[in-house]
C-alpha cells in the first residue's frame, strides 16, 4: 500500500543530503510519494544542484541553525555558533511555522527526518501532527555500546548527546547508521543499521587509478591542499569543495583540478582513485568503504563529530586520521592498507531490510507492505 512521506533534511555537509536522494530514489521505486523536502540550509550553505536534480517532488528552503567557522572559513567556532543561532531564533520559529503547515497541508504517514534539529525542537513545543522516524549516524552515540574514542573532551561528548538527543525528540523510531554492527543491533527504540547509500555506489566500474580523490566541504582548506601539491606537483589530485569561487571545475594546473559538489561525479571520480581525503564526514568514509579505497580523515577543526568519525572509522579499518592535509601520511599507508570492502557491502546489505522494518513497526503493519524483498537483497 502507497504511503506519503515528508522528509526533513539537514543541509550541512553533503552526507544527509545524499542520504535523502537514497531514501527517495528508495521509496519511490516502491511507489510510495515524497510530498515534500525541507532543507534546513543557512546564509553560509545553499543547497547543491545535484539535490535538485535528483529529488523530484518540492523543495522548501527552512533557515535553521547551522555552524560558524573561523575567518578562514576553516576551524569551527562552538563560541560564536551558540551565540549567533541563540540570536536567530525568530527566524527559526518561522521555519518551524512552515513544518508545521506543510505536514498539516500534506498530511504524510511518516516525516523522516536526516538529522533536522527544529524537527525536535517543534515537537518539544507541540507534537508534530504525524508519525516521525530519524535517521542520522550521530544516533549511535545514544546506544550504550558506542564508545567515544579516547582523549575527548568530555563536555563535547555531552553536548553532542545533549544535542542528538533534542534532534531525535518527538520521533517515534531512531535508524542509528554505523560503520559496523553492534552485538544489541535493537535499543529501546533505535535500530542500529548499515549506511544508507544510493544505488550508484554498487553501479561503479572500479580500477585504481593514479589519481587522490579530496573532498573539503569548508573552502579555507584548499589552500592546504594547493601547498602540498606545490610540493609534490607530480601527484595528480581531484578535489572537491563547495567553494563559490570553484564553478563548475577549476584547474590550477595540470595535476590539481577543484570541482564543485557534484554527486555522480564524485562517485566516478572515487571508483577510479588511489585513494579518499577527507574532513571525516560520515557518509564519503562510508562510500569510500564499500568501493575499497584507503582514507585519510582530517577532521574539521572545532568539529568533534567529525573527531570521533575519524578515529571510528579508522577501527572500522577505512584508513588513518590525521590533524592537518598531510597527504604523505596517506602514501605511506597505501602499503599497509587490507581491503575490508567485502565484508562491509555484507553489512550494507542489510540496510534496506531495516527501514522496512522500522517502517512496519510505526505504521504498525506487515512488513512485506512495505518493500517486496528479503533481507539478503542489495
Amino acid at each position: 500500500m502507497s504511503k506519503t512521506f515528508v522528509f526533513a533534511v539537514q543541509g550541512e555537509g553533503r552526507g544527509h543530503l545524499t542520504q535523502a536522494i537514497a531514501a527517495y530514489e528508495m521509496l519511490t521505486s516502491y511507489g510510495h510519494k515524497v510530498a515534500a523536502v525541507l532543507i534546513g540550509s543557512s546564509d553560509r550553505r545553499q543547497v547543491p544542484d545535484f539535490v535538485k536534480a535528483r529529488i523530484k517532488a518540492p523543495l522548501i528552503n527552512i533557515h535553521s541553525p547551522n555552524f560558524v567557522t573561523d575567518k578562514n572559513n576553516k576551524s569551527i567556532r562552538i563560541g560564536k555558533t551558540i551565540s549567533k543561532n541563540l540570536q536567530q531564533w525568530k527566524r527559526f520559529r518561522q521555519s518551524m511555522n512552515i513544518i508545521r503547515k506543510q505536514v498539516d497541508e500534506l498530511q504524510p504517514d511518516i516525516l523522516l527526518n536526516f538529522y533536522e534539529p527544529l524537527i525536535g525542537l517543534c515537537s518539544l513545543f507541540q507534537p508534530l501532527n504525524t508519525k516521525i522516524i530519524s535517521v542520522a549516524h550521530q544516533f549511535v552515540y545514544l546506544h550504550p555500546e558506542f564508545k567515544f574514542p579516547e582523549g575527548g573532551n568530555k563536555i563535547d561528548r555531552f553536548a553532542i548527546k545533549k544535542y542528538t538527543a533534542l534532534t531525535a525528540t518527538g520521533s517515534e523510531k531512531l535508524l542509528a547508521l554505523s560503520f559496523y554492527p553492534f552485538k544489541q543491533q535493537f535499543y529501546k527504540n533505535m535500530i542500529v543499521s548499515a549506511p544508507l547509500l544510493r544505488k550508484e555506489i554498487g553501479e561503479q566500474k572500479l580500477f585504481k587509478g593514479d589519481h587522490l580523490l579530496v573532498y573539503i566541504l569548508n573552502s579555507g582548506y584548499m589552500q592546504e591542499i594547493i601547498n602540498w601539491h606545490n610540493q609534490h606537483p607530480e601527484i595528480s589530485i581531484h578535489c572537491f569543495t563547495d567553494s563559490k569561487t570553484v564553478k563548475g571545475k577549476w584547474h590550477f594546473d595540470d595535476t590539481l583540478c577543484f570541482h564543485s559538489l557534484d554527486d555522480q561525479k564524485f562517485l566516478q571520480y572515487m571508483a577510479t582513485a588511489k585513494a579518499l581525503v577527507t574532513t571525516a564526514g560520515f557518509e564519503s568514509v562510508c562510500e569510500a568503504m564499500y568501493l575499497g579505497k584507503p582514507v585519510l580523515m582530517v577532521p574539521v577543526k572545532g568539529h568533534f563529530e567529525q573527531w570521533c568519525n575519524a578515529r571510528d572509522g579508522d577501527k572500522a579499518g577505512a584508513g588513518i586520521y590525521a590533524d592537518g592535509f598531510n597527504l604523505d601520511l596517506l602514501l605511506d599507508y597505501l602499503p599497509y592498507y587490507e581491503n575490508k570492502s567485502n565484508e562491509f557491502i555484507q553489512w550494507c546489505r542489510q540496510t534496506r531490510y531495516l527501514m522496512m522494518l522500522c517502517f512496519a513497526e510505526v505504521l504498525h503493519q506487515q512488513a512485506e507492505d512495505h518493500f517486496p524483498f528479503s533481507p539478503a537483497m542489495t
